[in-house]
């Protein structure tokens, strides 16, 4: 009777407990409330920029010198699109050059950064020190734009094809280090060496047990990948001649320099190039570059966002 009573005590000493906590944790719905308005009012402040870059580009050009810029504009045109799509004619061929860059790309850094963060993050690995040490170097030094040049196009003879835009961007220090520290604190020690016990070999321990339980890190470094690759004009520039694989964004860059350049060389051609550098969608052209570069990436962000914070997170924990 007394071992009950003591027994009934403790419990209800654990439920007071267990209602300190909820009540500690809860928030009042007053604070709720302006919690919710806070975040709208920020993500407002990211959609509606936005918004008015896409009204913008569907804007007529002489409405925007005479009226400056509206959310309603007074006369809508699709001129800016039009002298896009005319100037870059193979602009269809680089979205399926972009597009098949991107994914190849993120599929390989994955796949590259994965394997080396997932060997680096093992305590068992011999070499362990010597690649972490090996991967900070690139973060402090690097051999330049020239030594680059040269041993992509001369050494690696990577010039003129896809791979040079994929292969630099497909390992990054600073995504293995993040990755890494994902591992570490997100695959237990014991259900590698019970996967081991039961027989599993490193690559099937790796791609059935490791890869799933680390789906928020390796979708967030997918984001990154995703991102750089979509974004990478750089790399075009440097060593991409042939327009068949020029990615859109060098293309774009392109389409805009041509226009700038012909609108303040137009007085050289005489009256009918003035004419004509008049007439040309000068400022929503630049909006319309912005929503076709842009768009398209917006709708991958929702496959990553839900594991994103998570992986990002987790993975910026320091060891």
């Amino acid at each position: 009777m007394l071992l009950g009573f003591k027994r009934t005590k403790q419990e209800k000493q654990i439920e007071k407990i267990e209602e300190a906590q909820c009540k500690y944790n809860q928030i009042k719905p007053a604070t709720n409330t302006i919690f919710n308005i806070i975040l709208a009012f920020l993500a407002l402040t990211c959609i509606i920029p936005y918004l008015f870059v896409i009204i913008i580009s569907f804007t007529d050009e002489k409405a925007l010198t005479l009226y400056g810029y509206q959310f309603i504009p007074k006369k809508l045109s699709l001129e800016a699109y039009r002298y896009v799509f005319d100037s870059g004619t193979n602009i269809l061929k680089s979205y399926g050059s972009t597009i098949t860059i991107t994914v190849l790309g993120t599929i390989i850094g994955l796949l590259l950064t994965g394997t080396y963060a997932y060997a680096l993050s093992r305590k068992t690995f011999a070499y362990r020190k010597f690649f972490t040490k090996l991967i900070a170097i690139p973060m402090l030094f690097n051999g330049g734009m020239v030594a680059n040049y040269f041993v992509i196009s001369q050494v690696l003879m990577l010039k003129n094809t896809i791979w040079v835009l994929i292969l630099p961007l497909a390992l990054n220090s600073f995504n293995i280090i993040v990755l890494r520290t994902f591992f570490n604190t997100s695959i237990p020690e014991s259900v590698v060496e019970s996967a081991k016990i039961d027989g599993a070999s490193d690559l099937r321990l790796f791609f059935q047990i490791v890869i799933p339980m680390a789906l928020p890190g390796l979708a967030t470094i997918g984001l990154f990948l995703t991102l750089a690759y979509w974004n990478d004009w750089f790399n075009a520039m440097m060593y991409i001649d042939d327009n068949s694989i020029i990615p859109l964004q060098y293309l774009l860059i392109k389409i805009e320099s041509n226009m700038e350049f012909f609108i303040n060389n137009a007085t050289v051609m005489g009256i009918d190039g003035v004419e004509m550098a008049l007439n040309l969608p000068k400022e929503s052209t630049k909006m319309a570059i912005v929503v076709i570069a842009t768009l398209p990436i917006i709708f991958a962000y929702p496959f990553f966002q839900r594991y994103f914070v998570k992986g990002l997170t987790i993975g910026a924990v320091k060891e």
